[in-house]
């Protein structure tokens, strides 16, 4: 039974979740503030919502038919059977109490105080978090059949994680944590993409009409470009302004070297190799959590 579960919260992906949260937790290091219990809140807090997103994800793409024998990706647990979607539903209903439980406390515990602006403005995006990890496939309404979906995981994964983290952490904003937000929100636009790059033609049959069925295959690999370059141009202007150390660079430029060679695989796919998209959605996923992770490590010494 757990390990039905576990296949259904789909943990390849929470390294992205991982990196969000790191990153703002490096710019607020930088920054010259940082707090072990607000971090840690935060990535529990985000890995809550990365598994309610893939639990609502799994249950609105099964009722709308999206997941079926023609899809290229791992089989989902309620396609497969294994998770009913009466325990489905509950399970989404339970990551979103606990997501917005979590939320609350690690606002408390940045914050410490329940009648400023401030507190309320956070407590509104932590249930837009919530509303849009359901509605991405849930209801006739999801935004991620329209082709919404990379501009909500830019916002979500970009600005509201890496930025509220900072927040959370210094207790102040800063427009310069606006460059390591985007290199974020690129990169898990790329994760997006390439999953959608896989699944073209049965997203386009089940007439889910994402941003690589609109652009297609070809100018999809170009738009992945841009993610990349946009993605990597943000965090090294971020670095390169706010670190006066060569080696820092240098060191962000190597922990990049994984994503560049991931982009190169997908860039070089083609029709009919879908399925080896699947290594680099793991890929693309775990080198954005490394290049997080490694940045963070690195405030430290510097």
């Amino acid at each position: 039974m757990l390990k039905n579960w576990l296949q259904a919260f789909r943990l390849r992906t929470l390294p992205l979740a991982l990196g969000a949260i790191t990153m703002g937790a490096f710019t607020a290091k930088v920054n010259g503030v940082f707090q072990w219990d607000i971090y840690i809140l935060c990535l529990v807090t985000a890995i809550f919502l990365q598994i309610l997103s893939n639990l609502a994800n799994d249950y609105g793409d099964f009722k709308k038919g999206t997941d079926n024998d023609q899809r290229k990706g791992p089989a989902r647990a309620l396609q497969s059977g294994i998770i009913t979607e009466k325990a489905m539903l509950r399970a989404v209903v339970l990551f979103s109490v606990l997501s917005l439980a979590c939320g609350i406390w690690v606002i408390w515990l940045g914050l410490k105080n329940f009648s400023s602006w401030q507190t309320f403005a956070m407590i509104g995006i932590g249930l837009a978090a919530i509303a849009a990890a359901i509605k991405y496939t849930i209801g006739k309404s999801a935004y991620g059949y329209s082709g919404l979906g990379d501009i909500f995981v830019f916002i979500f994964f970009g600005f509201v994680a890496v930025g509220g983290t900072y927040f959370l952490i210094t207790g102040q904003l800063d427009w310069q944590i606006l460059l390591p937000a985007i290199c974020m929100g690129c990169l898990s636009v790329s994760v997006l993409n390439i999953n959608n790059i896989r699944d073209i033609e049965n997203d386009k049959a089940s007439n889910k009409i994402t941003v690589a069925v609109r652009l297609g295959r070809h100018k999809a690999k170009r738009y992945q470009l841009i993610l990349f370059l946009v993605g990597y141009n943000s965090i090294a202007f971020f670095v390169s302004r706010n670190i006066d150390s060569l080696w820092v660079f240098m060191a962000m430029t190597v922990l990049w070297i994984p994503l560049f060679f991931s982009f190169k695989r997908v860039q070089k796919n083609k029709e009919g190799e879908e399925l080896a998209l699947n290594k680099e959605l793991k890929f693309t996923s775990l080198g954005s959590a490394l290049l997080a992770v490694g940045l963070f490590i690195i405030s430290f010494f510097v």
